[in-house]
């Protein structure tokens, strides 16, 4: 051991069956680091996601070196931090808060963690024309990776039609006209029958929302869908379009390598992606992704 230590931890709803706490404490193990990382889970706690401020502020008092913010507060938690990076600040959401002498900084790795993870497992699948469920914390990082990669042109949908609207406006400015619109969920069918892909990124299909987030028989086999749930891995949406024979990405890949660019801005050490990759199949007794 190098006799350097961290202790970490993750604010969020239905947390309970989480990896990342075996993904980064293995990967710190690797590193020779004592790294602790705690699960704070606000359903257990009795609290509502507005407290994460607070849970922030007394993780700061109680000597945490960063904090992994997930469902449903990677939104709320901007507004109680002292510093939040180009990139998050873009977003508008974070998943991944630093201690920095005193200060909390705000940084989001979803973006790089989706756009490595749907370059490996989708790699060439057409892109002219993509539909996404969630605006979101999640569904902003997914939505500015997807355009980073180069789809022409993303249909956003949310149960909050007003933050589909508000995500597709900030891509609009960023990417250019025509990149981003929102619509209305009743137009999902007809969204769907002209996409190339579907992306989902809502919390539907977690450990504690299970099912589909959309009628399956919305799904053809010449649709690729990806999926950004990771517990469980198999989610429903994605057992049913492999049987459907569409080509298919979980969600596993992007917790590693969302994992991974945490763990470099907690500790400054270069992660092993590859290795963490085989750390979470290990856990999930499934293949390496």
């Amino acid at each position: 051991m190098t006799g350097a230590s961290y202790l970490t931890g993750l604010i969020g709803a239905g947390i309970g069956p989480s990896l990342s706490p075996a993904l980064h404490e293995r990967e710190a193990d690797r590193h020779g680091l004592r790294l602790l990382y705690r699960v704070l889970d606000i359903d257990r706690l009795g609290v509502g996601p507005e407290a994460v401020g607070d849970l922030v502020r007394a993780a700061g008092v109680l000597g945490f070196d960063g904090l992994n913010i997930t469902h449903p507060c990677k939104q709320l938690v901007t507004e109680h931090l002292d510093e939040l990076s180009p990139g998050a600040e873009a977003l508008g959401a974070v998943n991944t808060v630093v201690f920095r002498e005193g200060r909390t900084i705000g940084h989001n790795t979803d973006v790089s963690g989706f756009a490595q993870s749907f370059a490996r497992g989708l790699p060439g699948v057409p892109t002219g024309r993509v539909v996404q469920l969630g605006a979101g914390g999640a569904g902003a990082a997914v939505a500015h990776a997807l355009l980073t990669l180069g789809a022409d042109r993303l249909a956003l949908t949310d149960t909050d039609h007003a933050r589909a609207a508000a995500l597709a406006g900030a891509l609009t400015a960023r990417f250019g006209p025509g990149r981003a619109v929102a619509f209305a969920g009743r137009d999902l069918a007809g969204q769907l029958a002209r996409a190339d892909g579907l992306v989902h990124a809502t919390p539907t299909g977690m450990a504690g929302h299970p099912g589909l987030p959309l009628p399956g028989g919305l799904l053809r086999p010449e649709l690729w869908v990806a999926e950004v749930v990771y517990r469980p891995l198999d989610t429903e949406l994605v057992r049913l379009a492999r049987d459907l024979g569409c080509a298919t990405l979980d969600g596993g890949a992007m917790a590693v390598f969302q994992a991974a660019d945490a763990f470099r801005l907690f500790t400054g050490r270069e992660p092993h992606p590859e290795r963490m990759l085989e750390d979470l199949a290990d856990l999930v007794g499934a293949p390496t992704p």
